[in-house]
């Protein structure tokens, strides 16, 4: 178990790191969202490609940023029912939530994605907008996305069977978001 949480730690470090450029990217995000409106109010020129950089930008931000948004406990949830839980209950509702939903939901886009990667980069696919770019780059964060999004839910299951072992120690307290 002590390799397999220092496997799931490594994931951890990848999935901060992949965090830190999703982060980036909303900043270059809004940066060029506002450069391109000041180009085209300002000076009146325009350019498909710098709007769909913008697209490929927020595609990076949501399949890099998943993991790290899982890896802290902030993704989204019905917490009706998991605010009141104590004790390791949380711990094993997160348990059935990351084995039968999360794993092969995640693994199965992953795996149907990548033919759509595959023949868009096979055939070169380009956009249909005048100056528009090349469609696999972006493509190519959802394979990207959902598979690390199946290995940040392994480090997450691992943690977690390692709390319930007492080998890991983990903030189990949820608070509930301001509504």
């Amino acid at each position: 178990m002590r390799a397999l949480l220092k496997i799931s730690l490594a994931v951890d470090w990848i999935s901060e790191r992949l965090g830190y450029i999703a982060s980036v990217a909303v900043l270059l995000t809004a940066l060029i969202s506002a450069g391109n409106a000041f180009v085209r109010y300002v000076l009146d020129i325009s350019s498909n490609g710098w709007l769909e950089i913008q697209w490929y930008l927020f595609a990076g931000i949501v399949m890099l940023g998943a993991p790290i948004v899982l890896k802290l406990n902030e993704h989204v949830r019905v917490d009706l029912i998991y605010g009141r839980l104590k004790g390791n209950a949380p711990v094993y509702v997160d348990l059935f939530g990351l084995i039968f939903f999360l794993l092969p939901v995640m693994a199965l886009l992953a795996y149907l994605s990548w033919p759509l990667l595959v023949k868009m980069y096979v055939t070169h696919e380009m956009s249909n907008n005048a100056g528009g770019l090349i469609r696999w780059p972006a493509m190519a964060m959802l394979p990207i996305g959902f598979g690390l999004m199946v290995l940040q839910g392994l480090s997450e299951i691992v943690k977690r069977f390692a709390y319930l072992m007492h080998i890991y120690e983990m903030d189990t307290h949820y608070e509930r978001p301001l509504q």
